[in-house]
């Protein structure tokens, strides 16, 4: 065989290779991919029970109740007002966890249609200032942060 034909073959070869350890790894994680929901779209056409997918909204004002354990809550989440998905999660809530604040759960819908999540994130709006800064003027807080970025340099 010339050596033309010899990388031909090497050449197609390594292209059947890539294609297959592609298809290969699109296989092993099909499972794993988290569909991003809002309340609507949940409500309308909801996903699988069971099937690992992300909830996000605004968690529903009046809506958040702490079970006796302390740890377990439960809350609803809204879109746009039309729909409000419940959600109940059993861990340590983020610090900027609050009603009418924007969250995205994490975790799968049961049977009984409540969302059952394994993680919360909590999303801020603009405003946000950390508890350190609260109640200071701009110029304090530019200062505070001036003296505690000086030992990073």
């Amino acid at each position: 065989m010339k050596a033309k034909h010899q990388r031909m073959v090497l050449v197609v070869i390594a292209a059947v290779a890539i294609i297959g350890a592609g298809l290969f790894a699109a296989w092993g994680l099909r499972n794993q991919a988290n569909y991003f929901y809002l309340p609507e779209q949940m409500a309308e056409s909801p996903p699988a029970v069971g099937q690992a997918v992300r909830l996000g909204g605004m968690v529903e004002t009046g809506s958040l109740v702490t079970e006796a354990d302390g740890v377990t809550v439960n809350f609803r989440v809204t879109g746009n007002g039309e729909a409000a998905i419940p959600v109940r999660y059993s861990g340590i809530l983020p610090d900027l966890f609050v009603e009418g604040s924007g969250v995205v759960a994490e975790g799968a819908l049961q049977p009984n249609g409540v969302f059952l999540a394994t993680n919360l994130l909590a999303k801020h709006d603009e405003n946000y200032v950390p508890k350190e800064l609260e109640g200071m003027g701009q110029q304090q807080a530019a200062k505070v942060a001036a003296e505690t970025t000086i030992g990073l340099k």
